[in-house]
């Protein structure tokens, strides 16, 4: 859980012990039946002073159809963290129905090491210096895309938005994997160079300013953590 103290937010570790683990039924159809569950466990919030940051739930669907939510707070898992816990599951899941142990490989540190090595690192001079660069890199940088649209652009910033779901054709699909191949980029940085490209197209601006996540485990040790 996290307290505080002075002010300050405050990791808190509790002895080990069982996760709480609800199992409901659910009613009516079962797909219905498993969104209903879904959204109602989306839309709890979490009390980190007194709640785990990880909650469990099993919604049964039927005799042998059954759904497990697991929810865990950003504050303690970000996406990288989500394949993880799923490969060890899968792999707990596996030896379960087998009769045995799953084998998990040790882990070199734990994420709270990495968090005290990261502070001490990133601070004094080598933060200002960082922070410095890219204040400078981004100095003047446009407020806004001058998208040509058919609506005016509202007068308040929201975070509403859409998706749009394709499949691109295996043929275009190798030919930017030979692309990326050739050039000693990866699949992820020669798309975002073509949407780069298609905005600029658009709008004709030549200083462009895109955000992309990142998974910040740039360390061999961090890429087995959860945290």
């Amino acid at each position: 859980t996290f307290g505080a103290q002075q002010g300050r937010p405050v990791p808190v570790v509790h002895a080990g012990g069982a996760l709480p683990f609800a199992q409901v039924i659910a009613e009516g159809e079962a797909e219905q039946a498993a969104r209903t569950e879904l959204a109602a466990e989306a839309r709890r919030p979490f009390d980190l002073s007194r709640d785990l940051p990880l909650r469990a739930r099993l919604v049964s669907l039927g005799v042998d159809d059954h759904l497990l939510l697991l929810t865990l707070h950003h504050i303690v898992a970000d996406a990288w963290s989500l394949g993880i816990l799923e490969r060890e599951l899968r792999a707990f899941h596996a030896a379960f129905c087998r009769g045995g142990e799953a084998r998990l490989a040790d882990l070199p540190v734990q994420y709270a090491d990495f968090a005290v090595w990261q502070r001490a690192h990133l601070r004094g001079e080598l933060l200002d210096t960082l922070v410095g660069a890219w204040k400078e890199q981004l100095a003047g940088s446009p407020f806004a895309l001058d998208l040509p649209a058919d609506r005016p652009r509202p007068r308040l910033r929201s975070s509403r938005g859409g998706r749009l779901h394709f499949r691109v054709p295996a043929e275009t699909s190798a030919a930017i994997e030979a692309l990326a191949r050739a050039e000693g980029a990866t699949l992820f940085m020669t798309l975002l160079a073509a949407f780069v490209a298609l905005l600029h197209r658009y709008t004709a601006q030549r200083d462009l300013v895109v955000g992309t996540p990142i998974a910040n485990r740039t360390r061999a040790e961090t890429e087995g953590l959860i945290g």
